[in-house]
């Protein structure tokens, strides 16, 4: 029986390589594979979804009004997988059409993303796979003390932590530090 699964963790923590390994090991398989991206996340490419160790491939990109059940049905109904890297960024309605295809299709849905942004509130698609995944896991990220990193702190461009703005900051090493929550109240008015 096919589930929704939600793997989270903090930036750092691996995500999309696992994402990618997966899709990996399902092809070694023979099993075709529909690989997902928000539009939102243009960081690597539009198409593109690229990991820190520099694993990378094509992917289809979903925008925010998009129907992913209807997208699925229309064009890769003959995958035996969906997997969404970045998934923080889908909509609440967009997680429930991944449900759908789960429960309708018999298909896994595997989301890799974040649980929640540089201020410590859930994305609004996290939320939502927080409320209805079949199984939820922890992908777990190291801060500089040697703690779990659980925040995904934001840098200004001067190296201080921020903690006001947009939610929504597409950026990588450059802009986001995965830290501890000691640390990460540590230095919200420091330069690191």
């Amino acid at each position: 029986m096919a589930k929704l699964y939600f793997k989270f963790g903090a930036m750092g923590s691996s995500k999309t390589a696992q994402a990618l390994i997966t899709k990996f090991n399902y092809e070694e398989r023979n099993m075709k594979v529909l690989l997902l991206k928000p539009a939102i996340d243009t960081r690597d490419g539009n198409d593109v979804v690229k990991s820190r160790i520099g694993l990378k491939e094509s992917a289809v990109v979903v925008g925010a009004e998009e129907d992913i059940g209807k997208l699925y049905a229309e064009r890769y109904s003959d995958c035996n997988v969906i997997i969404v890297d970045e998934c923080q960024f889908l909509t609440p309605e967009q997680v429930d059409q991944l449900s759908d295809i789960v429960i309708e299709r018999d298909i896994p849905v595997l989301c890799f993303g974040l649980s929640t942004d540089f201020t410590t509130h859930l994305f609004p698609g996290s939320k939502r796979l927080f409320e209805i995944a079949e199984s939820i896991s922890e992908i777990k990220s190291v801060c500089t003390c040697g703690a779990k990193a659980t925040v995904n702190a934001r840098l200004d461009d001067n190296g201080r932590v921020v903690t006001e703005g947009s939610q929504i900051c597409i950026g990588g090493n450059d802009r986001y530090v995965p830290m501890c929550r000691r640390c990460w109240l540590k230095y919200k008015t420091q330069t690191l």
